[in-house]
């Protein structure tokens, strides 16, 4: 993972792709999940669109395939070309079925639309629970901050987490900053009084009373954040980020801020610009309706597709 960060993002994502996901994940899961298929017999293998290891295990017992987006697919559509060099070790003509599997994703379609051709699109049932009183009382908008599950890692986690606490410090709202389990709020030294800070809160519990999202634009993210109308303010740092930072943008549904880095003397990936440009545009959304209501268009048409029960029952032999 040193190297992949150390890499142009392009060139990252092939080596995630290529390498990690594809020689190192395939080499890694396959013995486990041949023994699977051969023990219990599934009729169908339903495996993320990354996920290579089960591709090569349903093709050797002959069993039918699902492929569930985990981006978008202008973005898994880029590294298509990726995969033919991952799959030859194991046979030929892999990558071409793979290609005509079903492909499954929460996004809709005028938000994300599909070149593949067996395209199925399906909601999940939001059942959000309590979220406890953390301010008092205050009832200002609710912003969440989050990096999602892997920013932690880096190196510059802590000043990112900064950042984003002072691009909103002085705005009238309320703030719950949640950092995964590799980030303490005792990291991130002196805090407003607003800004709660929580390792982990369940996504639904939370987004159903957001009134904004300020996040990476991490897939997982932005499709929860959609799916409950929500909008979001983006800062794009690697992987498939920029592709959904853009459709959110393009569909009105938030605004992205694309990082132009701190001071070469400072070893942060947001500077001052970036924190007052953030800044600005969580207030523009939070005032101007417009980004909330095209937020909320687009739950509606990922709600009128079908449940992942009554979608497996149609796709399932």
């Amino acid at each position: 993972m040193a190297r992949v960060l150390a890499l142009a993002p392009d060139d990252g994502v092939a080596m995630m792709v290529t390498e990690v996901f594809g020689r190192l994940g395939i080499a890694a899961m396959l013995p486990a999940l041949e023994e699977a298929c051969r023990d219990w017999r599934p009729d169908l293998v339903v495996h993320e669109a990354y996920e290579f290891s089960s591709v090569v295990a349903a093709e050797r017992h002959g069993i039918p395939r699902l492929r569930v987006a985990v981006s978008a697919a202008r973005f898994i559509r880029s590294t298509d070309s990726l995969m033919a060099p991952v799959f030859e070790p194991y046979g030929t003509g892999i990558t071409e079925r793979l290609l005509a599997t079903p492909y499954l994703t929460r996004l809709p379609a005028s938000l994300d639309p599909s070149q593949y051709a067996a395209t199925h699109r399906y909601h999940e049932t939001l059942r959000p629970g309590a979220l406890p009183d953390r301010w008092g009382g205050a009832e200002q908008p609710l912003v969440n901050l989050t990096l999602g599950t892997e920013a932690g890692a880096m190196p510059t986690a802590v000043g990112l987490y900064r950042a984003l606490v002072e691009a909103v410090s002085e705005l009238p709202v309320r703030v719950l900053l949640t950092t995964g389990h590799l980030i303490e709020a005792a990291d991130l030294g002196p805090l407003p009084p607003h800004v709660r800070v929580e390792q982990w809160v369940p996504q639904a519990d939370v987004l159903c009373r957001a009134s904004l999202v300020v996040c990476h634009g991490g897939s997982g993210t932005v499709f929860g954040a959609l799916a409950a109308g929500v909008p979001l303010v983006c800062v794009p740092l690697f992987a498939d980020q920029p592709v959904n930072a853009r459709l959110v943008t393009d569909a009105g549904a938030g605004m992205a801020i694309t990082p132009t880095g701190a001071p070469a003397d400072e070893p942060a990936v947001l500077g001052p610009d970036d924190v007052r440009s953030i800044r600005a545009a969580t207030e523009l959304i939070l005032e101007e309706p417009s980004f909330r209501a095209r937020a909320g268009r687009l739950a509606d048409e990922m709600r009128s597709t079908p449940t992942v029960e009554e979608l497996l029952g149609t796709l399932a032999p």
